[in-house]
């Protein structure tokens, strides 16, 4: 995040795709720009139909998935840190951010709603994850909504039933817009409406996507529901992203004449203020809050595209990207901790941690020894469980320091708020140098 005293500018990478049961490809470094820059802070993963057959989706509860692992793997190296990830059958959300900014992510919560056929086997439906980024409240909801062109009234039904039983047990951001900052994405499934095969697919190739924006179905949606006309969106300037022949840039030509379409989209609102009477027509560009002590949230698009290079799928993956400006409500983080003098195999080491700001803290809270590019907060080496009441000086066994030594940080994670609250500098740990510990040719060193 870039340091404005006491506002702060985040990057947020959003990518959202269809992966119609596909395995992930090997590489999805370019469709996350990596390189690019500025680099980006967040990065919020939304797919939909990862495969979910009954055997792969108990295998997944045991281990993570394939495509959560491709994500894990590519981002980790980079220093970004999956913050949660929630599942509900082919539904797939997951959040990484920078490992310098977890102590800021708090009050992590996930939920999902059923919808589809009676709530079947979760065929379709939402799933969300919210939580204050430096004091302030956001959500991000991936969507699965219902399919074909008739049902533009019912996708609106289901979104409509996702905000109202979706629920959050946190006091004063109960529900989905309650947030100040909600992200909607998903395949929404809307289609474009009246117009022809002929004339849809002469329009995108001749390049007049123009012609094709009244007629989409979300946009004439929200002229008529007032809830929808909070949400925000891009211009379409990209090619609508359904259905393709997989492995290709060609759209589909079997049987079924299925029409292009934007199905896969990425919408957001800012919470409205609470305005006098008088002035309820108006809409803020800014999430504030009201009084002298306004902590006031800026959201503005800069990317808003698809990515034609990945064919696995029948819909190609979105991306939209977005400058977050923010006054933070802190920058200290609840718990300071902090690696006392040499670490090795070698010798039993001493971390400390001072709480820097009372938290509702657990006795099944605990600071795990983490390798610099640590995937989640369950990726530590080693972990020592923090007792209510204990002196806040804590040894660490030998033992269970990594024999080869490296580059590490402690991380303080609260059971309660589900993140890490606290992170130490990094510091290097020693190789082990007691004979017999390390074999003479480990890892090839000699």
């Amino acid at each position: 995040m870039e340091n404005l005293g006491d506002f702060g500018r985040a990057r947020l990478y959003m990518v959202t795709w269809n992966v119609g049961t596909a395995e992930p490809p090997e590489d999805v470094s370019s469709l996350l720009q990596l390189d690019n820059q500025p680099q980006s802070d967040i990065y919020v993963i939304g797919l939909q139909e990862v495969n979910a057959t009954p055997i792969r989706f108990i295998s997944d509860l045991i281990a993570e998935d394939s495509w959560s692992h491709v994500f894990m793997d590519t981002l980790g190296p980079r220093g970004f840190v999956k913050v949660t990830s929630v599942r509900m059958q082919g539904l797939l959300l997951l959040v990484f951010a920078k490992h310098v900014h977890l102590p800021f992510i708090r009050n992590v919560q996930s939920t999902y709603t059923r919808t589809g056929i009676f709530g079947y086997w979760g065929n379709k439906g939402g799933v969300s994850v919210r939580f204050s980024l430096y004091g302030h409240m956001v959500c991000f909801l991936n969507c699965h909504l219902a399919a074909h062109m008739n049902y533009a009234l019912q996708r609106v039904d289901e979104f409509e039933y996702i905000l109202d039983t979706q629920d959050f047990d946190i006091t004063d951001t109960p529900h989905v817009l309650d947030h100040k900052v909600v992200f909607w994405f998903g395949d929404l499934n809307f289609r474009i409406a009246d117009h022809g095969l002929h004339f849809l697919r002469s329009s995108i190739e001749g390049g007049r996507l123009n012609l094709l924006w009244s007629k989409d179905q979300l946009t004439m949606m929200k002229k008529k529901e007032a809830f929808l006309q909070e949400f925000e969106e891009g211009q379409l300037n990209f090619q609508p992203t359904y259905k393709f022949k997989r492995n290709s840039d060609t759209y589909d030509t079997s049987g079924k004449k299925r029409k292009p379409a934007w199905t896969d989209r990425v919408l957001w609102r800012i919470k409205p203020r609470s305005l006098p009477p008088e002035e309820d027509d108006e809409r803020a560009s800014t999430s504030t809050d009201e009084g002298p002590d306004e902590f006031p949230i800026l959201v503005t698009q800069d990317r808003y595209s698809c990515d034609m290079s990945y064919g696995v799928s029948d819909h190609k993956p979105v991306i939209a990207t977005f400058n977050i400006e923010l006054r933070k409500h802190f920058d200290t983080p609840l718990v300071h901790v902090c690696a006392e003098g040499m670490w090795s195999a070698d010798q039993d080491a001493v971390m400390t941690y001072t709480v820097q700001e009372d938290f509702m803290s657990s006795t099944w809270d605990w600071i795990g020894l983490f390798k610099v590019g640590f995937k989640s907060a369950m990726d530590y080496e080693t972990f020592v469980w923090v007792r209510e009441n204990e002196l806040p000086e804590l040894p660490v066994d030998k033992d269970t320091i990594p024999l080869l030594g490296g580059q590490y940080v402690l991380g303080y994670y609260s059971t309660n708020m589900q993140t890490i609250v606290g992170l130490s500098e990094t510091f290097q740990s020693k190789r082990a140098v007691m004979e017999g510990l390390v074999p003479e040719n480990a890892n090839g060193l000699k």
